[in-house]
């Protein structure tokens, strides 16, 4: 194939027989499949649908936080789905239990946390989503009734899974370069109901990094619990060219009450793979329950014992455990230096975007997003030509997205503020690729500005 990685194939098909052979003293069976002779022509028509997709594996796709599983994940998750393992309880799936509490172990361990799972808890959920639920669960439940807050730029998953839980919510203004206002924060908590702050590092929209080691001081006086959404940007904790501020947020990520992170995301692995990890192990107590079926097979920990998820794919550890063995959560590795890559990637956009006449950058990215908008003499004028700008790329291979974003971010800008937000240009450079293709990335967007 031209685009599409194939040679990791051979390997599964080896690594097959492999785990078929551990099952070798069964007795044979014919396994019922059902319409078995159809499936290559289904497949080949789910193949002709798929076409009908941006390239999201390719360089000039520069837009939204899409990045292809490293070969590896892909072919774990598919071996493990020959077994189709549970990981809510060891019955259903003890080998790749054992493997999800390996690789969250390294995770946490990523964060400067090296106790788990002793001093600590923490486990995999289908998504960023549902570990953010799991996070602000657990302050509800230490804090009642009390106000969850979160910047104005961080995920709007947090004031809806505030609603589902019938928790307040409330935004904190952001400084111009979309991190917390942390005077804001300290003036809105001196009220003393609030129960939970999310500090965002490294929000989706933006990339920005909220200043942790002063939300922390504001905890200090306050005494609420700090949640660490880090779904996006935790793995660039092991980044080796973050700006001083994003590297003291990072380094004191381990004094939050509990941190996510999507493994989904920069962690090369297939959708819906997150994780949540809490520092104090004795809010495990919170998800006690009773199962009349389950639990049985064995006295050690049985992941769902600890979960609001039920069923959950045994698969997605797997990929992640292989993934983790194959490139180290390690400062200095090989996976690291992809993700200094990205940034470094994200750095020459920016400084190209910013000696260009034709575009404003409002301020530089903290991880690997940048936004910028077409240099115009308004705000409107500026949003209009965004979206034009966007449709012409799109027609020549190169595949951006939209932010809005408010139009006090751009104070440095010499035009009419006729409208409180302006329609930006984004892009996130996550795949290793980006680096080489800078060039070709500006000269398509530029492009796009001769009519």
């Amino acid at each position: 194939m031209k685009h599409l990685e194939s040679s990791s194939l051979t390997a599964l098909e080896k690594a097959l027989r492999h785990l078929d052979a551990g099952f070798s003293e069964l007795p044979t069976f014919e396994s019922q499949t059902p319409r078995a002779g159809s499936i290559e022509s289904v497949l080949m028509e789910a193949a002709e649908r798929l076409r009908d997709n941006y390239p999201y594996f390719h360089p000039l796709y520069a837009g939204q936080m899409l990045k292809p599983p490293h070969p590896v994940a892909r072919m774990a998750y598919a071996l493990a789905m020959w077994i189709n393992p549970n990981n809510h309880a060891l019955d259903g799936g003890r080998a790749s239990s054992a493997m999800e509490k390996e690789a969250v172990a390294q995770i946490a361990a990523m964060f400067g946390w090296p106790e788990f799972p002793g001093r600590l808890l923490g486990h995999l959920t289908g998504g960023g989503t549902m570990a953010n639920l799991e996070a602000l669960w657990v302050a509800g439940q230490l804090h009642p009734g009390k106000t969850i807050v979160a910047s104005a730029s961080a995920h709007y998953t947090h004031e809806r899974i505030s609603g589902v839980l019938q928790l307040p919510f409330e935004a904190i203004p952001t400084k111009p370069n979309g991190s917390m206002d942390c005077e804001e924060l300290a003036q809105r908590a001196a009220k003393g109901d609030i129960g939970c702050v999310v500090a965002t590092l490294g929000a989706t929209g933006t990339g920005s990094v909220d200043a942790l080691p002063e939300i922390l001081r504001v905890r200090d006086r306050f005494g609420f619990r700090v949640h660490a959404d880090a779904a996006y940007g935790g793995y660039f904790t092991l980044a080796d060219n973050l700006t001083a501020t994003a590297r003291a947020a990072f380094d004191c990520a381990t004094q939050a009450d509990s941190i996510v992170i999507d493994p989904h995301k920069h962690g090369l692995q297939p959708y819906g793979c997150g994780c949540v990890l809490f520092r104090d192990p004795a809010v495990g107590a919170l998800y006690k329950h009773d199962s009349p079926y389950t639990y049985f097979s064995s006295k050690d920990l049985h992941l769902g014992e600890i979960s609001l998820e039920c069923s959950r794919p045994g698969a997605a550890a797997v990929a992640l455990w292989a993934t983790q063995r194959l490139l180290p959560l390690e400062a200095g590795g090989e996976f690291a230096a992809s993700l200094s890559s990205s940034r470094s990637a994200a750095l020459e956009l920016t400084r190209r975007l910013s000696e260009s006449p034709n575009w404003i950058v409002p301020f530089e990215p903290e991880l690997d997003i940048v936004v910028w908008a077409p240099r115009a003499r308004s705000a409107s004028e500026a949003s209009a030509l965004s979206e034009q700008i966007f449709d012409r790329a799109a027609a020549n291979d190169l595949h951006l997205a939209l932010i809005q974003l408010p139009v006090s971010y751009f104070a440095r800008a010499d035009f009419n503020a006729d409208q409180d937000h302006i329609l930006c240009l984004r892009s996130v450079l996550m795949k290793p690729e980006h680096s080489a293709w800078i060039d070709e990335i500006m000269a398509r967007l530029n492009m796009t500005m001769v009519i």
